[in-house]
């Protein structure tokens, strides 16, 4: 019943927050704009969105290499994809994740499983915390300054959760006296999920901050590219601040994003020069590369669901 009003919930959020934006921006005005977008640049960005799904599995093959080497790569790959699929259609953009950890479970531990993919997605998002700190200087000026408070916050505060995560120690102290279910420091199961995201080692999360380095600029461009679809009319410098902020838009309860990301898009490129229906037409964009990504990753899940029946048979 709780799952059930949680499902409702995540509806009425996308469903609200769409309704309010349009109410006060216009629905006809971001629909011209988005009709009015340019197909190569959609294009190109739904290739580079492809390509960066293939970057994240080789990221996720890094980290799980270190705990199980015998999980082949492809298996990785089309995991990705699948995941991508739910994370259209699953309440915030992250629920692909859970469907990622649970379809490997079935190729190695559990808690190597969750743990390599929360390391997975934990390196990402610090390195594009850190690149959109170093870049956030020569935006500022252009930037509310509500928005630049809020990319602070939200970078230096996950850098430094971050920076507690990976060091193990603190937190594991920290937790010790916590019920055995909660606690980090003795065999429970979320310890065991703490150790298999430390036990990974360091060589294999350097080479993971490597390849979220590619990854993220890959992803940077992306965005920009939806941009230049819609006439934004926006530097590419400007999206290396935009994109956290984007990213960490996901984690906000939604139907695969749609209504929040519309509305984060609007409050972070209005205020340098485009209009609100562009802005919005630029999240709707976004929102329509990724699910096409999506829909590629459930024609592989379809395929894999086939060959399981056929190997039944």
């Amino acid at each position: 019943m709780k799952k059930h009003w949680m499902n409702i919930l995540r509806v009425l959020v996308s469903v609200g927050a769409l309704a309010f934006l349009f109410w006060r921006i216009g629905l006809g005005e971001t629909l011209d704009a988005l009709r009015r977008a340019d197909l190569r640049y959609l294009l190109a960005a739904f290739l580079l969105f492809v390509l960066s799904l293939g970057i994240r599995a080789v990221r996720w093959f890094v980290l799980l290499r270190a705990l199980d080497p015998a999980v082949p790569f492809g298996r990785l790959l089309r995991l990705y994809f699948v995941g991508q699929f739910f994370s259209s259609f699953l309440p915030s953009q992250f629920g692909g994740d859970v469907v990622r950890a649970l379809e490997l479970t079935q190729d190695t531990d559990s808690s190597a499983s969750v743990g390599t993919v929360l390391l997975d997605r934990m390196t990402g998002l610090l390195v594009l915390f850190v690149m959109g700190l170093v870049v956030l200087p020569f935006n500022a000026a252009r930037m509310e300054p509500w928005l630049v408070w809020l990319l602070l916050g939200v970078a230096g505060g996950g850098l430094v959760a971050g920076g507690l995560v990976l060091e193990g120690r603190l937190l594991r102290r920290l937790t010790r006296w916590l019920p055995p279910a909660l606690s980090l420091a003795v065999q429970g199961p979320l310890a065991k999920v703490y150790a298999a995201v430390t036990g990974c080692g360091r060589r294999a999360v350097l080479s993971a901050f490597g390849v979220s380095v590619f990854f993220n600029l890959v992803n940077v461009l992306i965005n920009w590219l939806c941009g230049q679809a819609v006439g934004a009319g926006i530097g590419l410098s400007y999206f290396f601040v935009a994109t956290p902020l984007l990213s960490v838009s996901g984690l906000i309860l939604s139907i695969g994003g749609w209504g929040v990301r519309e509305a984060v898009s609007t409050a972070i490129f209005t205020p340098v020069g485009a209009g609100e229906n562009v802005a919005a037409a630029l999240g709707m964009a976004l929102g329509g590369v990724t699910l096409a990504a999506g829909l590629v990753g459930g024609v592989i899940y379809g395929i894999e669901g086939l060959r399981g029946l056929r190997t039944r048979c």
